[in-house]
């Protein structure tokens, strides 16, 4: 196919499991009735705590975890291609990997992608994070031809900071790139449209960014704005602040037309590192 409708589900979720993925299935089960046939969740669509010790005692190995049954179903329910934005994977080493998972209509995962850039940051006020600490990061970036069609390049949240990773995606043969997201309130004011814009036009690529909003446990605060963007920079659809979903129109016609006007993936250059700025002479 060339085109198809795909959706970006934007949740506020809790600190439970099981009430989370009750609610991303309502959604997902609406957004299918409403055309979607390619559906994206958030990142953290299984839970939102704070604290190390909170997250490990929920995360849970792959083979465990209730997540990949109830998405499998639902993907085998409605005959939709399931983007799920992340699930807490307990690793045998003691760390958690922050997944994203993509189920093809029969319910099978056609990948697998963990997030490779961890979010290490203070931010003004109490805001402080350390992903890192809990999370093992990957080292491997994900595409994936979808059965709706197209080509689907993986990330995760703050991966969105990285364009070479988005660059490399694009360059190997992505035309949607997938960015689920938990932007904290602060940085997606500033940041989310002008990043997310960003790296479609880079690209010449769909954007697809589903996202949590609200409040969570102990205080944090999630900025919404689920967005589809289309290759040329266009907002195609803005879930703004309240939980549910919103659809667009892929037309995989326009990578090429936008890829065309601007073949920027085509001009690469190597260039050598900068010199070490020259100082002043003394005196």
């Amino acid at each position: 196919m060339t085109r198809f409708t795909a959706a970006c589900v934007q949740l506020n979720v809790g600190t439970e499991i099981e009430p989370n993925l009750e609610q991303a299935g309502v959604l997902i089960r609406r957004a299918r009735h409403a055309g979607a046939d390619l559906i994206a969740t958030p990142e953290n669509t299984d839970f939102i705590v704070r604290g190390r010790d909170a997250i490990l005692a929920r995360a849970l190995p792959e083979a465990q975890h209730p997540g990949l049954p109830c998405f499998a179903g639902l993907a085998r329910e409605t005959g939709a291609t399931l983007l799920v934005g992340s699930l807490g994977i307990r690793l045998p080493g003691g760390k958690v990997a922050n997944r994203s998972y993509l189920f093809g209509p029969s319910g099978e995962i056609l990948a697998r992608y963990d997030k490779i850039h961890m979010f290490d940051v203070d931010l003004a006020g109490s805001e402080r994070y350390r992903e890192s600490a809990i999370f093992d990061p990957g080292d491997e970036a994900v595409v994936a031809p979808l059965p709706c069609g197209g080509t689907l390049g993986l990330t995760v949240c703050y991966d969105l900071r990285f364009p070479y990773l988005y660059r490399a995606l694009a360059q190997a043969g992505a035309d949607i790139l997938s960015v689920p997201s938990a932007f904290t309130r602060k940085t997606g004011m500033a940041h989310w449209h002008v990043l997310m814009r960003a790296r479609a036009i880079e690209t010449g690529s769909f954007v697809i960014a589903p996202a949590q909003t609200g409040a969570h446990d102990k205080g944090r605060l999630t900025y919404g704005h689920s967005l589809i963007v289309a290759p040329w920079g266009e907002v195609l659809a803005d879930a703004g602040e309240d939980v549910g979903f919103v659809t667009a129109e892929i037309d995989l016609a326009r990578v090429a037309e936008a890829r065309s006007a601007v073949p920027a993936l085509l001009h690469d250059r190597r260039v050598a590192p900068p010199r070490p700025p020259l100082r002043a002479a003394a005196g």
